[in-house]
């Protein structure tokens, strides 16, 4: 029995060395990943039934109007089911995440409305910046790191903010036409929205607020499916601020994310989902929310989200 015992927690041990070298190394194996992923993506989904209000402009892109001259642009047929969003005032237009550019979505925006349209991301990953899409204008949130790093108005993504390789997609470097800091107000004419930093799932990440129409369009920070904190840049400390600062600020908001994980229309979430996320990022915290799998280990906050993120025991939850 003792012999059975120690072989036990042998094997035990070296998983666990096992396991906190492999997460300590994720960079390493996130880029040998990319490296051998194939570089391209993956075929297209077939189409899918939408909401009976949702245009089809052709055999890829939809359009939903989520509040008025506001539209919610998806890629239902693109494998991870991107949402990006219009916001339309009366002198500008504003396009908050562009796919990943295997369509052309500025034409489908453009048909939207005959305003200028200045692109922002909600964040640098490959799957948000419209890789390969000229845009007229380009705006960047205004934090320190980044714009230390800008030769003039030149930046250069990191490869670990882009994560392009996974498909082929080279690491751009662009022109920004407009550092927008957090809490800044764009204004578009008869509507004003505003930058709100919301970091976790990257450091960079931000969302949009309108708070004419109780709308926050809320990029890779929530929404509806497995919510990715394993990524470098990524924090679950970050997570669990964000979450508390938006439900002290900006409560009683519609949630639009920028994926989701099955038809119909975009995905909208509320503030209850913001509330079990804060409440299940605590509990993970604390061990009272137990994981499953080795790397990336999934937490259920609900029926609409999860956590894919680092076991518990190699998670920075410093303050």
């Amino acid at each position: 029995m003792m012999k059975k015992y120690k072989i036990a927690i042998l094997l035990l041990s070296i998983l666990l060395v096992l396991s906190a070298l492999m997460v300590d190394n994720r960079r390493n194996l996130i880029a040998n990943f990319m490296a051998f992923s194939g570089g391209e993506p993956p075929p297209l989904l077939e189409p899918m039934d939408e909401l009976p209000t949702t245009v089809r402009p052709d055999d890829y892109f939809t359009i939903d109007e989520i509040a008025p001259n506001t539209f919610a642009i998806g890629e239902p047929r693109y494998y991870q089911q991107n949402y990006s969003y219009l916001v339309v005032g009366n002198k500008k237009a504003l396009l908050f995440d562009a796919g990943p550019g295997i369509r052309n979505i500025r034409e489908i925006a453009e048909s939207l409305t005959d305003l200028p349209i200045v692109f922002l991301p909600s964040h640098f990953h490959f799957d948000h910046v419209g890789n390969g899409i000229a845009f007229t204008e380009r705006a960047v949130v205004d934090l320190p790191y980044l714009r230390n790093r800008a030769i003039g108005n030149e930046l250069t993504f990191a490869e670990m903010e882009h994560l392009g390789a996974i498909e082929g997609f080279e690491t751009p470097t662009w022109r920004v036409d407009y550092w927008w800091k957090p809490g800044d107000a764009i204004q578009l004419g008869d509507r004003t929205v505003y930058v709100v930093h919301t970091p976790g799932h990257s450091k960079e990440s931000i969302s949009l607020l309108d708070t004419e129409n109780q709308l926050l369009l809320t990029g890779d920070y929530l929404y509806t499916g497995p919510l990715y904190v394993y990524f470098p840049g990524a924090s679950m400390q970050d997570y669990l601020d964000t979450a508390r600062i938006l439900l002290a600020e900006t409560p009683n908001l519609r949630y639009f994310g920028a994926h989701r994980t099955a038809p119909p229309g975009p995905p909208q979430l509320s503030q209850q989902d913001l509330l079990d996320l804060k409440k299940s990022l605590e509990h993970i915290r604390d061990g009272k929310l137990q994981g499953e799998g080795l790397w990336p280990m999934e937490y259920i906050v609900n029926e609409n989200i999860t956590i894919l993120a680092d076991p518990r025991y190699l998670q920075d939850w410093s303050e």
